[in-house]
């Protein structure tokens, strides 16, 4: 599902749209919609839009839980702290509202 359909439908009264997902603002303005409703600025999509990325983003690259919980049975300070370190790392490579 693209991220435009994920972000659309949680809005109240959307009942679909015919065509693709748009990409751009002037795709968004010249969808044909299934009814009449107050649909969402562009902008606003975008910000809601946005936020999935780096969520999506940062889940893929996040090491394993199990790496942490590893170091944590083990009480291996080294492992916990790389973990954290990876961890960090991945947040500053997606930072919250980048596309």
């Amino acid at each position: 599902m693209a991220l435009f359909d994920k972000v659309i439908s949680t809005y109240a009264g959307f009942s679909g749209y015919q065509g693709n997902p748009p990409t751009t603002e002037q795709e968004y303005n010249s969808l044909d919609w299934f009814n009449d409703w107050q649909k969402p600025s562009w902008e606003e999509l975008q910000v809601k839009i946005n936020k999935l990325n780096y969520q999506r983003n940062r889940a893929k690259e996040y090491p394993p839980i199990t790496d942490w919980l590893d170091g944590m049975v083990k009480n291996d300070q080294a492992q916990i702290d790389k973990d954290i370190a990876d961890c960090l790392a991945v947040k500053a490579k997606y930072p919250k509202g980048v596309a």
